[in-house]
This record gives structure tokens, sequence and C-alpha cells, in this order.
């Protein structure tokens, strides 16, 4: 065994080894047959190396009127941002802080620079660069200030060749942000994978907010060698979590074009004493719903599933149990969610049986990962599960006024577009029988 071989049987292959020991239960089920994960992630600045080059970049909302440009350097070099929104005419600039991080004992991150710019105009098309010395120039969009808005929503993405048929067919939707319920990279304890999947995303990402939260891929915690959880994960995709009176970032909330979204963690605390509980209650009771009429959650992993695979476990069932009251008292219309590697969605639903005032379920895990599809389901079929298939794909939320919405999912098997789910949804803020006493 040689030196490189080594360093990368230390860095990846022992921790996991740990891992599967102590995590074991994540993987409870046979998958399928893997997907092959890409080969290689080339560098956007091509052949043209320079330390200094911003690479991975990827942009959030923060506020409703604000955005922050994330990227990584090799070398040293000042968190600046030029931007305007005019060709090569940056007009403004803002500085931000450098960061970098240490995985086990052989990794350490490139320079991580956090930007925050704004205020920005609605729906208006910035150009920017990032770094005093960058040659690279790059375009975003804000999302509009009103309805209609268009969401892609895609899960466990991964980094494999269905990822990129995943993100091709979401680059042709038009869609106004992303949002994502955990698993990103698939990095897991690997941490080069986290540059290469912020490589593979980085022509969407930096052009339109992505949203994300975290999935149990991304805790990364391997007792002896690593004991901190979500250290690459805190890092590379700092969301904005202090805007919403959040102690963490794994859980958050943000209003955007009328729809007020929450951002849960399935892998931290949410018992009624928990922080994050006592947050949620705290932010539900703060939304006005005649300024967000829709109220969207993500969390990672499922609480209705009737797919083999990840039955039973505490951060589906007893999250469930412990916050299902707080979702449905506040009128939550939709819950998106990953973890299992397919798709469904419910009817609406509330402890376990059809009920018009609670939120629709969708699992939205099939965006590429290369663990395969979970292909088995529950026979025979519960009558809220209304559509189930075990394919890799996207779904798009498009608001299109504070009363509908159209939800559409789309297979990756499809060349072109083919919506091979759909369903309009009333916001049961406009419900007359699902108003109750205290919905401001």
């Amino acid at each position: 065994m040689g030196v490189r071989d080594l360093r990368l049987f230390l860095l990846f292959a022992l921790p996991l080894a740990f891992a599967g020991l102590f995590f074991g239960g994540v993987y409870s089920y046979n998958r399928p047959p893997v997907r092959k994960i890409l080969s290689h992630v080339p560098h956007s600045y091509g052949d043209d190396h320079n330390p200094a080059s911003p690479q991975q970049v990827h942009i959030s909302m923060v506020g409703e009127d604000k955005m922050r440009i994330s990227w990584i350097t090799e070398s040293s070099t000042p968190a600046t941002v030029e931007y305007g929104t005019s060709p090569t005419k940056y007009e403004f600039s803002a500085n931000g802080t450098t960061s970098s991080y240490r995985y086990s004992i052989l990794y350490k991150s490139g320079e991580i620079h956090d930007v925050v710019i704004g205020p920005l105009k609605p729906n208006t098309l910035y150009y920017y660069r990032c770094g005093p010395a960058s040659g690279r120039d790059f375009t975003f969009k804000t999302p509009p200030a009103q309805f209609p808005i268009k969401f892609a929503v895609v899960g466990d993405l991964g980094q494999t060749e269905w990822t990129d048929s995943t993100l091709q067919h979401v680059a042709k939707s038009n869609y106004d942000m992303l949002l994502l319920p955990g698993d990103l990279a698939y990095a897991d304890f690997y941490q080069l994978f986290w540059d290469s999947f912020g490589r593979l995303v980085e022509p969407l990402a930096s052009q339109r907010p992505w949203m994300v939260t975290q999935g149990n891929h991304e805790v990364e915690r391997i007792p002896v060698f690593h004991s901190k959880p979500f250290t690459a994960y805190n890092a590379r995709w700092r969301m904005p979590f202090e805007q919403s009176g959040s102690d963490s970032n794994l859980y958050y909330s943000f209003n955007v074009a009328g729809v007020h979204i929450i951002m849960l963690g399935s892998y931290t605390d949410f018992e009624p004493s928990s922080p994050q509980y006592k947050w949620l209650e705290a932010d539900m009771g703060k939304i006005d719903r005649k300024r967000s009429p829709w109220i969207v959650v993500l969390v990672h992993a499922p609480w209705y599933n009737t797919n083999t695979a990840h039955q039973g476990e505490k951060e589906s069932d007893e999250m469930k149990a412990s916050m299902e009251g707080l979702l449905y008292q506040a009128r939550v219309d939709v819950v998106f969610t990953g973890h299992v590697h397919a798709y469904e969605r419910f009817t609406r639903v509330y402890n376990g049986k059809a009920n018009n005032c609670g939120p629709v379920h969708i699992t939205i895990g099939d965006g590429g990962n290369q663990e395969g599809l979970a292909s088995k389901y529950e026979d025979p079929r519960p009558d809220i599960s209304i559509f189930r298939e075990a394919s890799f794909g996207h779904g798009q939320f498009e608001v299109v006024n504070a009363t509908h919405a159209l939800w559409t999912w789309h297979r990756n098997d499809d060349s072109t577009a083919f919506v091979s789910d759909s369903i309009w949804l009333r916001s049961l803020s406009s419900d007359p029988a699902c108003q109750y006493r205290g919905q401001r």
C-alpha cells in the first residue's frame, strides 16, 4: 500500500467502516444496483489554473431582498463580490467572511468565502463576480416579490449520471428557486466529494438560490475520528437561520413571494423540550396568512411512507409524533421529504388518516443518489397513498396565486419535461372549512 493509498484508507475506508458499525441502521434494506458515480467533475476554470479563481459558486436567499454568495478558492483571497444589473458594469460591491475547516487529521478545505449582497430588486437579473482577481463572470436572477413563483424540488441528489440527468431537466424548467430536503453530495466522510459536488451543481446553483436542509449523509460524525457532526455541511452550505430566530443552521425559515418556507432537521433534537421544537412553535406563531397564504415544510426523513425502505426509524416516527400537531394546527399546505429513494404523493393527511385540513406529504428522494432506487412498496397500497413510483426525477411546485398551486413530478426517463404526476392544490388559508381560532 503506497502513501496515497494509505491516506485514502485512513480518510475514507477506515472511518466508513467504523461508521457502518455505529450507524448501520441507516442502510437497513437491500438496495437495487448502484448507479455510476461521475468519475470526474472538471474545475470550472478549465486549463487556466488560478488558485484564486472562484469555484463551487452557489447562492442562497438572506431575508427577502438579499443574497448570500458562497464560493471556494484554493488560495487566500479577499471575500469580495462586485455586482450590478449590466454586464461587466459592477456598480456595487460588498465584503464578507472567509473560513475553512478540517476533517479528521488529513483533510483541510479550501478557503470558503461568504458575502451577503443587497438590497436587491425582485425578479431582476444581476451580474456578479467573486473576488478581486476573478476572471469569471456570473449571473443570477432574484425571485419575484409576489405570485406567481416556481420552485424546483429535488432530494437525495448525489453526483451520478442520474444526478446529471436530473440537473439537466431542472435547468430547462425556468424555476425561481430550488428546494432540497437533504442528502446533497453523498460525500460520506470523503471530503473531496464535497468539492466535486460543488463543481457539479455550480452551473445551476450560481444562477438561482438553492435553499437546503440536511439529511443523514450530511451528519458525517465518526466516534474517535471526527466527533462533531455536520462539519462540512455547516461550513459549505450556510443558510439564513439567524434571520428567522433560529440558533442552528439545521433548521430555519424564510418568506418568498407569499410563501413561508420552513426547513426542519431530522438529525438534531426534535422532542418538545428541544430548541428546534420551541423555535418551530414560535416561528409558526408569527406567520401572517394574509401575507403568506402558503406554508411549505421540508424535512429529510418522511413522516408518511409506504415504501419498504426506511421503516421504523426514529427520525421519521418520533419526529412525526412530536411535531405533526404543530404543522396541523398551523395549517401547513405541503411537506416535502427525501430519504426514501423513490417518489410518493399522499393525500392531505393527519394522524395517519385522510384529513382535508392536513398537509399533502410528498417524498421526492429521487434526485440521483448512487445507492439506487427503493423499488419495493407495501401491498396493498394504503388509501392515503395516491401515487408512488420508484424512478429518478424532480418536482416543480408552481404557486400561481394566494389560493392555487400546481405540483408536477417529472421522471428522468423522459427526454423531455414529461409530467408523470400532477395535482392542483388549494391553499388551506383560503378554505373556510380549515380556519381556526388564532389564525392571523
